[in-house]
């Protein structure tokens, strides 16, 4: 069975960072993608950014390049998220992807999906 759990939302004011975490168990995304989304009521869902299982490659949407980076660690089987100079309209619900491929790292491919973890920027 598989378990994704985030951790590190929190409240913070715009130009700040935070660092969200999760943690993955299960055989079937021990060597899979894992990537993020977000969640506003009024926009939506959107696909943040996602790295492969080696992390040689990573996605990111243009809301997010050269402020926010993922990165993983494969012994600990987790994916974290460093978000730089946070603006007011990052805040949303952050959840946590994965996915049962190594390579596949668009929202289409992930397969399961954390309780979310919800993340205030205040201006």
């Amino acid at each position: 069975q598989v378990q994704l759990v985030e951790s590190g939302g929190g409240l913070v004011q715009a130009g700040g960072s935070l660092r969200l975490s999760c943690a993955a168990s299960g055989r079937a995304v021990s060597g899979g993608a894992m990537g993020w989304c977000r969640q506003t009521p009024g926009k939506g869902r959107e696909f943040v950014a996602a790295i492969t299982w080696r992390g040689g490659n990573t996605y990111y949407a243009d809301s997010a390049k050269g402020r926010f980076t993922i990165s993983r660690d494969n012994a600990k089987i987790t994916v974290s998220l460093q978000m730089n100079s946070l603006k007011p309209e990052d805040t949303a619900v952050y959840y946590c992807a994965a996915g049962t491929s190594a390579q596949a790292m668009g929202a289409a491919y992930m397969n399961y999906w954390g309780k979310g973890t919800l993340v205030t920027v205040s201006s």
